[in-house]
């Protein structure tokens, strides 16, 4: 495996059988995996997708932080939703963090996430150069 490749997970029902990690830093770039509103294999926020895109975007900054990164380096989101409805729900807690920051982001509606309570899934992507 890469020497310049650290990767970290979240204990997630799904990481080892999918074979991924939560985070994963390259060098300079941090690249948080799709992130839902899953805690302790509950999902949290159930039919409010803009509390479930609060709670992602907790557990992405904790990713983000095992990764020596923060809110602040994110360069680039990716939301998914369920409902394209529930941009504005969505785009508002993204906004509550990430209003001053401003990375490029997208959102898209996708016809079904892992879980059919998900309602919204997030990636993001960090350059936070080494010390």
């Amino acid at each position: 495996m890469g020497e310049n490749i650290e990767r970290w997970g979240s204990g997630g029902p799904w990481e080892s059988i999918v074979g991924y990690s939560r985070v994963v830093r390259t060098g300079d770039y941090v690249h948080v995996a799709g992130t839902t509103a899953t805690v302790d294999g509950q999902v949290v926020g159930k039919g409010d997708a803009g509390e479930q895109t609060r709670v992602i975007l907790r557990i992405i900054g904790d990713a983000l932080g095992k990764a020596g990164a923060t809110f602040d380096q994110v360069v680039r989101t990716r939301i998914f939703v369920v409902d394209i409805a529930d941009w504005q729900a969505v785009g508002t807690a993204h906004g509550e963090v990430f209003a001053d920051i401003r990375p490029v982001s997208t959102m898209v509606q996708v016809s079904a996430l892992i879980d059919p309570e998900h309602l919204v899934e997030i990636e993001a992507e960090a350059y936070s150069p080494r010390r």
